[in-house]
């Protein structure tokens, strides 16, 4: 059965259950801005994420990116789309960024074809950076 509800109200319900608390989704247009609107899901659409985490790590750790990453690729084959990038802040429960991480679109394309599992996880957790941990979000 297919989950008809926008991707980030599907990421929220997905997560929650990892300990990952969906904050802000937003899509990116073709030229990398932010945009909102309906969500009709043409193949390479990316999107921005923020979210907050219980996690007791204090940078962003392989088990949360999995989560993200799984459960995106999940709703992906559900609705047979192939998302673009995805743009991702991690804060703690507080208010503090634990870090950033991304996927390049052309990662997503390649899964199962140019790479296997192994190798796209590895692009992506070297994405990681947790330079920024005493910068505070805005709220």
């Amino acid at each position: 059965m297919t989950d008809h509800r926008p991707v980030g109200v599907a990421l929220e319900n997905r997560l929650m259950s990892h300990g990952i608390y969906v904050l802000d989704v937003q899509r990116l247009s073709d030229s990398g801005a932010r945009e909102d609107g309906a969500d009709d899901l043409p193949d390479g659409t990316g999107f921005t994420l923020e979210y907050e985490t219980v996690s007791d790590s204090p940078g962003i750790d392989s088990d949360e990116v999995g989560a993200v990453v799984r459960t995106l690729l999940d709703i992906a084959n559900e609705r047979e789309w192939t998302p673009g990038r995805l743009e991702v802040t991690s804060l703690t429960t507080d208010g503090d960024v634990r870090g950033h991480w991304h996927v390049e679109r052309e990662w997503f394309d390649a899964l199962g074809l140019e790479y296997d599992d192994l190798e796209f996880s590895q692009r992506v957790l070297e994405t990681r950076r947790t330079d920024v941990a005493t910068e505070s979000r805005s709220r």
